[in-house]
């Protein structure tokens, strides 16, 4: 087929990937994982699941913070510098992947869980707060497995422009499985936890020195260039006026 069958095409702006765009420096240090769990319970089965993950990461060899929902405002109940806000969105900028950890409400995934997630803007200072992080979504149930809370979260990573890994974890009727200490025992649930935390990790070392190349979109190149554009024009009308 010849190079000439793309009259739609800007060339300008087209930038076949290459395997040479995705070979840059390597970074050394551990992976940064930022874990969210989506209940306030003082016993609370979506944080004791994320407290298990972390013991996985950590073993891993990652570097892990928490971020603790209690005291977090509804969305635009308050202004973005509230302190809460301000820790979880910096809490964000510091991650290279996240975990999500949610309890199953109502079909989908907690309010507690929503509310963190819509404080993450799409776009901060022209910065992305979550773009090119990698992404475990996780969730407990009280009855029979569901995956209606782990589904959510996929198209919400999606929305929020993170490179979400194919293992999830759900477990059912949590209440059961869990022990007194808090501690999932032995068994099929553990055993893809560990291959959720495996994955997320595998993912973290290939995605996160090269983020920025893997989520690069022709559309924003476009929609950027335009931008340029339109300001170079408005400061020459300026000045010529």
């Amino acid at each position: 087929m010849s190079q000439g069958s793309l009259p739609a095409l800007d060339r300008n702006h087209f930038t076949p990937p290459t395997r040479e765009r995705l070979t840059g420096p390597i970074s050394v240090h551990p992976p940064h994982i930022l874990l969210l769990h989506g209940s306030l319970r003082a016993r609370s089965y979506s944080r004791l699941l994320a407290d298990e993950a972390e013991r996985l990461l950590v073993a891993m060899g990652c570097e892990t913070r928490r971020f603790d929902p209690a005291g977090l405002p509804l969305p635009d109940a308050v202004d973005p510098s509230h302190p809460k806000v301000q820790e979880l969105r910096a809490l964000s900028l510091w991650s290279e992947g996240q975990v999500w950890s949610s309890p199953e409400r109502h079909g989908t995934l907690s309010g507690i869980m929503k509310c963190q997630i819509d404080w993450l803007p799409l776009s901060e200072g022209g910065v992305r707060p979550t773009r090119g992080r990698t992404l475990a979504v996780m969730q407990v149930s009280g009855g029979s497995q569901s995956f209606n809370a782990v589904n959510a979260m996929r198209l919400l990573g999606r929305w929020m422009r993170m490179v979400t890994i194919p293992n999830q974890s759900s477990v059912p009727k949590a209440f059961e499985l869990f022990d007194p200490a808090g501690r999932l025992p032995a068994g099929s649930h553990y055993e893809r936890l560990v291959d959720v935390c495996e994955k997320l990790v595998r993912f973290t070392w290939l995605v996160r020195d090269n983020a920025a190349e893997v989520v690069d979109r022709y559309s924003e190149r476009l929609e950027k260039a335009g931008k340029e554009a339109a300001a170079a024009r408005s400061i020459a009308e300026a000045r010529t006026g």
